[in-house]
């Protein structure tokens, strides 16, 4: 017997299933689904979904109530949402065998006729499912109560097989089930990515039939919600980066989603800088070191989300910005590409599936600052501002310059840390004058001190004494209140009646 069938067996002896049968000696009981492929695979997963065949969905509403707490949405379809006392993972599924109709066939998320049937068998209830890997059942129990691991699988449409293989395959007719359910498209290159599977050659050739769907509406709504298509997009693109690049641009997804990104291929880069070849190639090889041995080395952390979605998004704006003079410039691309990438994530409704998109916002406008700001005149202040302030995500932009100057070839070969390192060498120079390496000391003079010392109207001539102030106190030139008030008197009495510059 095999590790799997062994965890899955395991169910039988769980006093919640014994109690079942004892209550239903006819009832059989099936775990599906993406348990079992898990399981198969060796992957840990909270997620389970239980089949009971032979009892009536009132008779296992009533003895679920006795047994836990029961979320009755998905009632009317013969779901139950289950939670056992001291229960960790997500609630458990447990349903009545079920068929479904596509009712128009108009591919709409939604557009679905569901039947539950106590006595459907386990094998038309795995038929409607969308791939054969997810149209798995494991027989935990039934009136015999005596399985033998080896004859508990139930898979009709060699999900088994397929998994060996690491094939995404419909189940039936890839053009059905797409027509069915056009979300499906993205739930294929999803669990490709998820598994590091390949999609098979006729589901996939469906999916290249029928990629503009995606974007269909009937009337003003549309057929694929945008809140779907954010979370099989967000799961793809956080589980396997470049590998769900690749799908979503050969299957056309990128296209039909946001097109913007596909103008950086062969948009050209100065090869002083960039000989590893055009935007495209630099924004694939940004995201593929967020993930190389020398990131891990540098950084030791698991790479957030939002910092993926910025190696991908941070140069969209070069071929919009590109010009043509001593060599080839993006002027303010950065700008633009923030800006771009905020259009596109709220068009999208990324963050409906999780992801801070303000984050991404925030990285993407300032991965040029090293370059701007000159690290060896950079002030202290925006040292703060960018890697002391529990507002700004400072570690993350770290992360992005470095697979920044990762992904900016030279004609060397070598890219060019020196930037990064000065900038890293001045953080950490700053961290020694705090309280730890996150909390800088606190200003020594504020706003109140100002307008009252020195009889001050509120105004944007309080933040430029301040911000002055602060950049004398962490470059040590001031050390207290008094010396503050000091050199603010001085600075008084020279702007008199003008501008105060800093």
């Amino acid at each position: 017997m095999e590790k799997w069938q062994k965890d899955l067996a395991a169910w039988r002896k769980t006093p919640f299933i014994s109690r079942l049968l004892a209550k239903y000696p006819q009832a059989e009981v099936f775990l599906v689904g993406g348990a079992v492929r898990d399981a198969i695979l060796g992957r840990k997963t909270n997620d389970f979904d239980f089949v009971v065949r032979g009892v009536a969905k009132k008779d296992l509403q009533k003895f679920l109530t006795t047994q836990g707490k029961v979320d009755l949405v998905g009632k009317r379809f013969g779901v139950f949402k289950f939670r056992l006392p001291d229960w960790q993972g997500e609630a458990i599924d447990i349903a009545l065998p079920r068929t479904e109709h596509a009712v128009t066939m108009s591919g709409a998320y939604r557009d679905f006729k569901i039947n539950s049937n106590a006595s459907l068998k386990i094998e038309d209830d795995l038929s409607r499912r969308d791939f054969t890997i997810n149209a798995l059942a494991f027989q935990i129990a039934a009136q015999s109560n005596q399985l033998k691991a080896k004859s508990a699988l139930i898979d009709p449409f060699n999900g088994l097989s397929d998994l060996k293989k690491g094939i995404v395959r419909t189940v039936g007719n890839p053009e059905l089930r797409f027509k069915e359910d056009y979300s499906r498209i993205l739930r294929a290159i999803r669990f490709a990515c998820q598994l590091d599977f390949e999609i098979e050659a006729k589901t996939w050739k469906s999916i290249l039939k029928n990629i503009k769907n995606l974007n269909k509406k009937i009337g003003a709504e549309r057929v694929v919600p945008y809140e779907v298509i954010a979370k099989e997009l967000v799961k793809a693109v956080g589980r396997n980066p470049l590998w769900a690049l690749e799908l979503l641009d050969k299957s056309g997804a990128v296209k039909q989603l946001f097109p913007e990104l596909l103008r950086s291929k062969k948009c050209p880069q100065p090869k002083i800088f960039h000989s590893e070849g055009d935007c495209w190639v630099h924004m694939l090889l940004a995201v593929a070191s967020l993930f190389s041995k020398k990131f891990k080395n540098e950084f030791k952390a698991q790479v957030p989300a939002e910092v993926v979605w910025a190696a991908i998004f941070h140069d969209i704006a070069k071929p919009y910005t590109m010009t043509v003079s001593d060599r080839i410039r993006f002027n303010n691309h950065d700008a633009l590409s923030a800006k771009m990438w905020r259009q596109a994530a709220d068009h999208l409704k990324l963050s409906s599936a999780g992801l801070k998109t303000e984050i991404t916002e925030q990285l993407i406008l300032k991965h040029m600052l090293p370059v701007h700001s000159q690290v060896k005149a950079m002030k202290d202040t925006t040292l703060e501002k960018y890697f002391f302030n529990p507002n700004f995500p400072g570690d993350e932009l770290l992360m992005l310059i470095f697979a920044d100057v990762c992904a900016t070839v030279p004609p060397s070969g070598k890219p060019d840390f020196s930037s990064y390192k000065l900038l890293k060498k001045r953080i950490a120079a700053l961290a020694k004058k705090g309280l730890n390496k996150k909390i800088l000391p606190p200003p020594l003079v504020n706003g109140h001190d100002l307008i009252r010392q020195f009889k001050l109207e509120s105004s944007p001539q309080i933040g430029k004494l301040l911000l002055l102030l602060r950049e004398a106190q962490l470059s040590g030139q001031i050390k207290d209140k008094k010396a503050g008030l000091a050199l603010i008197n001085k600075v008084v009495k020279k702007y008199k009646g003008k501008e105060i510059k800093r």
